[in-house]
């Protein structure tokens, strides 16, 4: 019979997380700032980067890597903008990790970026225990999931760059209060930046372009 040997104690996020600093060091080798969008699905993370390379496309060289159980749709959005784009396939698994990335960095023309966009698989549990080597973590949720969805999820948010609080135009017709979705953010973490956003409006749409500004490293 065959049998595997397995080492007592192997930290699996301790290998990721040493395989996301080495991404974040090819990154910054290369003068990117990436950013991992993380969100449940339909909370408008994937239109979010689509209007976000809309308006920044001509100014900065942006690339984006679509991370989903099968990414080839998400991952077709962004290439109508003719940036260069990577999906990466997760199959069964519910987040991107280090590894995964890694990969993806090795098909992108790195010399030719300044900003890289990765949209992580739609949930708010998974992809909170999984460095990519970004420089931004960002979470999107929408009033539509409720007012208490913040709340119920304080682990993605703890460790949170900016917290955006998405689709406020509806949020009379859904009976959710913005306001408590980013009171709870603050409880959660103090220091966090938070903002409200409607994408079909463009309210709160000047703020989130000025954070990814303000975040994109200098080159030399």
């Amino acid at each position: 019979m065959h049998t595997t040997e397995v080492p007592i104690g192997y930290d699996v996020l301790a290998v990721n997380a040493e395989l996301a600093r080495s991404n974040r060091r090819n990154l910054e080798k290369h003068g990117i700032t990436a950013f991992n969008i993380m969100g449940a699905i339909g909370s408008g993370k994937t239109l979010l980067i689509e209007k976000t390379i809309e308006l920044l496309g001509k100014s900065c060289r942006i690339g984006a890597i679509a991370g989903d159980v099968v990414a080839r749709i998400d991952a077709a959005r962004f290439e109508k903008y003719g940036i260069p784009v990577i999906g990466l396939n997760t199959g069964k698994e519910c987040h991107l990790d280090a590894h995964l990335v890694e990969h993806g960095l090795f098909e992108l023309p790195l010399d030719s970026l300044d900003i890289l966009f990765i949209e992580n698989v739609g949930n708010l549990i998974c992809p909170s225990d999984y460095e990519l080597g970004e420089h931004k973590r960002v979470v999107v949720v929408s009033v539509s999931e409720g007012d208490d969805i913040v709340e119920k999820h304080p682990v993605i948010f703890s460790t949170a760059d900016l917290i955006i609080v998405n689709k406020i135009d509806i949020a009379d017709a859904v009976n959710a209060d913005a306001d408590k979705m980013v009171k709870d953010a603050h409880i959660i973490n103090p220091r966090i930046d938070v903002l409200k956003l409607s994408l079909k409006t463009g309210e709160g749409f000047d703020d989130w372009i000025d954070f990814v500004k303000k975040s994109i490293k200098k080159k030399d």
